[in-house]
């Protein structure tokens, strides 16, 4: 079967997830996650991609980014699995892939999915029960988009930056969205729209993809279309 061809629009962020090979770790030791930051910075500024969230769990990763180039999200991604499977297999002493095959990816509408979707990423250490807060986990962007921290991987998009006039106006406005849990329904939706590679957001930016891509955007609905006649029936 061959490959589903990725969305490519500049400009228009990218929710990206890569696991581990069969679930297993990709992350060592606390140098393993500092050195697939290095790597993963340097590889964005070659390929002209900014950062706006992200979190290293034990075996996969959530990035939210966005390119100026069509297929920067693409280089960077391969540049940075490159560099840093090197690493971990001279430094661990192993051999073979460490990536679950290659990356998934949805579109994701800025104006109004944006900060779920970084809410989304940055709180997966508390679903999974590794912290009971978002500001314990080290390996994520909170600390710098709630807290200010400085983190040179992290670019500010204009959604987050329309939060406030200034700096701990933005930080202030970013933490009390973390006061309430993403609900199930949101949960799916983004799940589901990354696990197929599709889009998300609203009708109307789900419509203006389409129109620019030909291609599918939803998830189809279950079951054989009706026809015609049966729709005419129906009525």
């Amino acid at each position: 079967m061959p490959r589903k061809p990725r969305f490519n629009l500049p400009g228009i962020p990218q929710h990206v997830i890569q696991r581990g090979n069969n679930r297993e770790p990709c992350f060592f030791t606390k140098a393993n996650y500092q050195r697939y930051l290095d790597d993963l910075n340097q590889s964005a500024i070659r390929f002209s991609c900014q950062l706006h969230a992200y979190v290293l769990m034990t075996n996969h990763v959530h990035l939210l980014v966005s390119s100026t180039e069509t297929y920067g999200i693409s280089q960077m991604m391969q540049a940075l699995g490159r560099r840093y499977v090197c690493y971990i297999n001279r430094r661990h002493n192993r051999t073979g892939t460490l990536w679950e095959g290659r990356f998934k990816a949805s579109l994701v509408d800025s104006e109004n999915y944006l900060l779920t979707c970084m809410r989304y990423i940055e709180m997966n250490a508390v679903r999974a029960k590794m912290v009971d807060h978002p500001a314990e986990y080290r390996w994520s962007s909170y600390a710098a988009n709630a807290q200010g921290q400085q983190d040179p991987i992290v670019t500010l998009h204009p959604s987050y930056l329309a939060l406030g006039s200034s700096a701990d106006k933005r930080q202030m406005a970013y933490r009390e969205l973390f006061r309430r849990p993403l609900e199930n329904p949101q949960l799916h939706e983004i799940r589901q729209t990354l696990n197929n590679e599709l889009v998300l957001g609203s009708a109307y930016f789900k419509d203006r993809i389409e129109a620019l891509t030909n291609r599918q955007v939803r998830l189809r609905q279950p079951g054989r279309p009706r026809t015609k006649g049966t729709q005419e029936g129906a009525l």
